[in-house]
């Protein structure tokens, strides 16, 4: 059984509307690799309001704190071995999830006007070896 679940779903344009009216904005929100997977993609507000609802769903299923940095949450992008996205934590979410021994897993979702987020926080231990 989980320890704890989490979803968030958004509109991608109002992502897309609060990163061009304040431009300083992704960077208090995305690490510099999710910005630069996003960056890479046709249309990047899409990408990155998926990982914002990825976020928002991490601290849901952890039970974080209002105001836990949403930097501290990282959606590290799959690759041709493993397509899955993981979940990386640092700082107080990191340590947070590491003195309760859970790891976390997450599911991404977008469409054309929509973008979503599933994440299961778990024990860590085998066969869990999550970020």
């Amino acid at each position: 059984m989980a320890d704890g679940v989490g979803m968030d779903l958004i509109e991608v344009a109002r992502i897309e509307r609060a990163l061009d009216r304040h431009p300083r904005l992704a960077d208090r929100l995305f690490t510099e690799a999710e910005q630069q997977y996003a960056a890479s993609k046709g249309r990047p507000g899409r990408h990155l309001a998926a990982r914002f609802a990825a976020k928002e769903a991490v601290v849901k299923a952890l039970r974080l704190p209002p105001g836990t940095a949403l930097r501290e949450i990282e959606v590290v992008a799959g690759d041709d071995d493993d397509p899955a996205p993981t979940i990386s934590l640092t700082g107080d979410a990191g340590e947070e999830a590491a003195s309760r021994g859970l790891v976390v897993q997450v599911s991404l979702t977008h469409a054309r006007e929509m973008a979503g987020a599933v994440a299961i926080a778990d024990a860590a231990g085998p066969g869990n070896e999550g970020s």
